[in-house]
């Protein structure tokens, strides 16, 4: 478990699972409430794209890893 390749695909999996997790409340129109505070949408519209754009981006790094 000390390889570079198998972390790197770990925490693109684990952002993936953010992403898919805040597409999932954009799509179901999910409300999230904060004792009286509404929490609206469009912070996770930019967590969509934020964790989606990092998620491939390391999982393209562990590929050119195995190309090394």
């Amino acid at each position: 478990m000390n390889s570079p390749r198998a972390g790197l695909r770990f925490a693109a999996v684990v952002f993936g699972i953010i992403c898919l997790g805040h597409l999932w409340r954009l799509l179901g129109h999910v409300d999230v409430r904060i004792s009286q505070l509404n929490i609206p949408e469009w912070p996770s519209v930019a967590a969509v794209i934020g964790a989606g754009l990092i998620s491939v981006w390391l999982w393209r790094l562990s590929m050119k890893l195995d190309r090394a």
